[in-house]
């Protein structure tokens, strides 16, 4: 007979999209702009903007690149901006740039500011999904992993200069407020399972209880890992705790039958998100079993 743990503690902190949130002006109200353009191309291919005479353009000569590595900390990948230099990708880095696009600052004829919330949001709607495309994977094999986008805009003094661009950048979670290293190539990383698994989800105890942390499959202390996701209601208001917490029994009991070396005999657990973490944009739950 089949043993297994129901974990109901919905706390699913670890996996939230890491995200630069700009506290800026409101801007108009009226009409949608539309998806800005990304660049993913070998920054070596680009051609560097100038003005009339041939003269660098100061706020051109702030767009990042795709392809750069930064060694930024954990508070810095929260950041709505960033100022930390960029590092040669062969050394020690945190946070590595996949793509960089154009933020559209008008609006019914209107300039909004670059931190207002509008223009904030164009990168939060570009940058996650294109990381799991330049990962070569599903979003469910990216909220398996530990991998997740973040993003920056101009300072409000570049903005001034001209600059309109954002940066996405992939970081990896090593634990509660750390960052991984970053080795290797990663675009296509999903292709590759045994370069992928250095970056698969696991947990150092069973979810719900005291000692869990989130970290890489590839930590010492890593003892449950995370199997499947449990895709819920996307809805704007939370369904209730009764109706997340029921979704996924069946999904993971499933999941885990599947991934047991024993059919008869394993364990599983069950996340599913809080209202905060619902309005925040988590609209799933994860399966859970002893690594």
């Amino acid at each position: 007979m089949s043993s297994r743990t129901l974990l109901v503690a919905g706390a699913l902190t670890g996996l939230l999209v890491l995200a630069g949130c700009g506290g800026g002006s409101d801007e108009p109200a009226s009409g949608g702009s539309p998806s800005p353009a990304v660049s993913s191309v070998d920054p070596s291919s680009a051609t560097p903007s100038t003005t009339e005479g041939d003269q660098p353009d100061p706020a051109a000569a702030t767009r990042p690149e795709p392809q750069t590595c930064y060694p930024l900390g954990f508070d810095d990948a929260l950041a709505p901006t960033s100022e930390v230099e960029p590092v040669e990708c062969t050394t020690e880095h945190t946070s590595r740039t996949f793509a960089v696009g154009d933020l559209d600052l008008v609006v019914d004829g209107h300039l909004l500011a670059v931190d207002s919330e509008r223009a904030q949001a164009q990168p939060a709607e570009q940058c996650p999904p294109r990381l799991a495309e330049f990962l070569g994977g599903s979003e469910d094999d990216l909220r398996l992993s530990v991998l997740r986008a973040v993003w920056f805009s101009p300072t409000v003094e570049q903005s001034d200069e001209g600059a309109s661009w954002y940066r996405c950048d992939v970081i990896a979670l090593a634990r509660q407020g750390e960052l991984l290293p970053l080795t290797g190539r990663l675009e296509g990383l999903f292709s590759r399972p045994d370069a992928a698994a250095a970056y698969a989800l696991c947990a150092t105890a069973e979810p719900g209880t005291d000692g869990f942390d989130r970290v890489p499959c590839s930590a010492d202390d890593a003892s449950w890992r995370a199997i499947a996701t449990v895709p819920l209601a996307d809805t704007e208001d939370y369904p209730g705790e009764d109706q997340v917490s029921g979704a996924g029994d069946g999904v993971c009991e499933d999941a885990a039958r599947d991934a047991a070396p024993d059919p008869l005999n394993f364990r599983f657990g069950y996340e599913y998100p809080t209202a905060e973490q619902w309005d925040a944009g988590q609209r799933y739950g994860v399966c859970w079993t002893p690594a």
